[in-house]
């Protein structure tokens, strides 16, 4: 069994790596790798690595369990601490977050701590994300004029990050070793300290992906990775240019509000597992006028905590509800304080008193259900802002099941000409019940559910739902308990064969399923030839700047963007064949040496192809949500 390694703060790592010579520089992947199967744990709760029989490298996490300080890593060898072993045995420690997850304010008008990972996310999503849904109520609004213009040292880290990403980027998953790596979480840890905290996480989500492609771990997308990278060198080239973005800068610290007295009810629950080790629970709540809070307990602890935060008791000005009771309960709270995203705080001038719950269709959750799905999407993604909080906005639909198709469940919403939708897991962790739940609920075609889920914009039609309950007045739909109110959270309840009905109520609702076979689910996403520009920019991040220009070699160029013209995607097989020809220009002094050796050219050349596919999937996505007359998804162009 291998000892599990304290998380090392970026700084501490990057520092290890920049103080090595530049020989002991081209060692350290090889001495990183299996460095974390010779760690042994000790009974104080320091780990040690041995290397060799004079070589023994100790890191003693502080009270938090992370490595924040230099000291706090150890060798006995006689380069201490500019030394190979030290590197290698941080380097192979996790990634710790560069600030407390605890969202809870010191006070009646506290604040909210970031974390660079953001491990409050929800569940639904495999990478960090900004937290759940805001308070249209609460949310304070700031003028672009009351926004500070960036100082120098902000514009001098920003443009420090772009380059280290850029050099990132040329060298691809194959070159993107440990010194690539620190390189990166250096200049993250300079933009921190210029109090850029946007940059830094989306450089340490790169860092992240770059570890766990090299590791060949089973969660790694490559999709994923190449969205960190256009998400990292987007903000860094804006903010580099001296634009004051608050969306792009960001702020370490998100003050809660008074919000004065409210009254919510709860919507569901759902668990929260973030990739940084952190676990819990969020529970969404609503208010008579339609705003949207959460309350939310996240730690570490992972998947354990995930699962059993479910019954956490909730900490909030006294309330004897846990988030069980709270999810299909109610609280009147008096002083309360609010973050712009909406989250509660427990303040010490915070009063709650647990309320009455109520059903989805009759209390402040009724309008959810009450318009179709494909408005709700299309409000979501109205303006650039909004489509920023669409990834983790929860809506809901009535539909009927279909069937099983490939990793999803078909449904269909049960509104005129509507298109089908496929269901996927929220998380699908196997321990988690959500994988279950679809899989269950999809062996009873033509069953009436109501769902609440979030959308997933980087797939056609697709929601992920976090809580189901029967459509009322239906026949052939789910029976639930009484004292669930009507709903199941699949994150944590596990859908039984007593919940669903009998097989002779089947009969009664033949035809409901509609005419439309499961295997033929039209997807124009994956139809459109804009996979030719993702397979690009994805072997980009594989293998460098290398693999992009063997693309620009031959006829094959040519060729391999004629279905994007005839298709008229014309703008994407330009940006296309200029990132080839970028990626291919080498050119050479009298000498033979590089003349141009900057990668910038190529970075902003792959940031233009990216920044222009994915706002043509998204397109592409948003026009999946809407139906022709004969109940058939819009084709690709």
């Amino acid at each position: 069994m291998s000892t599990e390694l304290p998380p090392v703060a970026p700084e501490v790592l990057a520092e290890a790596v920049e103080s090595l010579t530049a020989r002991l520089r081209k060692k350290l992947d090889d001495a990183t790798a299996g460095c974390a199967a010779a760690a042994t744990g000790e009974a104080d709760g320091s780990v040690t690595f041995r290397f060799g029989e004079d070589a023994v490298v100790t890191l003693r996490p502080g009270p938090a369990g992370t490595v924040t300080e230099a000291g706090q890593a150890t060798c006995t060898c006689l380069l201490a601490p500019r030394c190979l072993h030290r590197a290698a045995a941080l380097g192979a420690a996790p990634l710790a977050d560069t600030a407390p997850p605890e969202p809870e304010p010191a006070g009646a008008a506290g604040t909210e701590q970031t974390t660079a990972a953001e491990p409050a996310e929800s569940a639904a999503s495999a990478e960090p994300a900004e937290p759940a849904e805001s308070a249209a109520s609460a949310e304070p609004v700031e003028s672009a004029e009351s926004v500070p213009a960036l100082t120098a040292a902000q514009v001098g880290a920003a443009a420090a990050l772009w380059h280290a990403a850029a050099e990132a980027l040329a060298a691809g998953v194959t070159a993107g070793g440990a010194v690539v790596q620190a390189e990166l979480l250096r200049a993250a840890h300079t933009a921190r300290l210029a109090g850029l905290p946007r940059a830094e996480a989306a450089a340490l989500r790169v860092v992240r992906g770059l570890r766990a492609a090299r590791e060949r771990r089973t969660a790694h997308r490559l999709g994923d990775l190449t969205g960190s990278f256009r998400e990292l060198l987007y903000t860094a080239g804006v903010l580099a240019s001296g634009t004051a973005d608050p969306a792009l800068t960001g702020t370490s610290r998100r003050a809660y509000t008074q919000g004065g007295s409210l009254q919510v009810q709860g919507l569901c629950r759902e668990p929260v597992l973030s990739a940084t080790g952190y676990g819990g629970v969020v529970t969404h709540l609503l208010a008579p006028d339609g705003s949207r809070y959460s309350i939310s307990d996240v730690r570490p602890g992972g998947l354990a905590r995930a699962r059993g935060a479910g019954r956490a008791s909730v900490a909030l000005g006294g309330a004897t509800l846990d988030h069980a009771g709270l999810a299909r309960g109610g609280l009147r709270i008096v002083g309360a304080t609010v973050s712009p995203e909406g989250r509660l705080g427990a303040g010490r001038g915070v009063k709650a008193t647990p309320l009455p719950g109520a059903a989805w269709s009759d209390g402040p959750a009724a309008p959810l259900f009450a318009r179709p799905a494909a408005e709700a999407v299309a409000a979501l993604l109205a303006t650039p802002a909004e489509a920023a909080e669409a990834e983790t906005a929860l809506i809901g639909c009535d539909v009927t099941v279909v069937g099983a198709a490939g990793d999803h469940l078909l449904v269909r919403e049960a509104v005129p000409h509507a298109p089908l939708l496929r269901l996927l897991p929220a998380h699908p962790h196997p321990e988690l019940p959500h994988t279950e739940n679809l899989r269950r609920i999809a062996s009873y075609p033509g069953l009436r559910l109501r769902v609440l889920g979030r959308p997933d914009l980087d797939r056609a039609a697709t929601l992920r739902p976090v809580a189901v309950g029967p459509v009322p007045g239906a026949q052939y739909t789910l029976r639930l308990p009484g004292e669930w109110l009507g709903r199941a959270d699949l994150g944590y309840e596990r859908l039984q064969g007593e919940h669903f009905p009998p097989p002779d109520a089947a009969a009664a609702a033949a035809g409901e399923a509609g005419p439309v076979p499961a295997a033929d689910a039209p997807d124009p996403l994956a139809d459109a030839p804009l996979w030719r520009v993702r397979r690009l920019l994805e072997t980009g991040v594989a293998g460098g700047r290398r693999a992009v220009a063997e693309a620009a070699r031959g006829t094959a160029a040519q060729a391999a963007y004629g279905p994007l013209r005839r298709a008229g995607l014309t703008a994407a097989a330009d940006l296309a064949t200029a990132l080839a020809a970028e990626a291919d220009r080498r050119p050479r002094d009298a000498f033979g040496r590089l003349a141009d050796p900057s990668p910038d050219g190529y970075a902003w050349a792959w940031l233009a192809a990216a920044t222009h596919l994915a706002a043509a999937e998204r397109s592409l996505v948003a026009a999946s949500w809407t139906a022709t007359p004969d109940g058939a998804t819009p084709a690709a162009p």
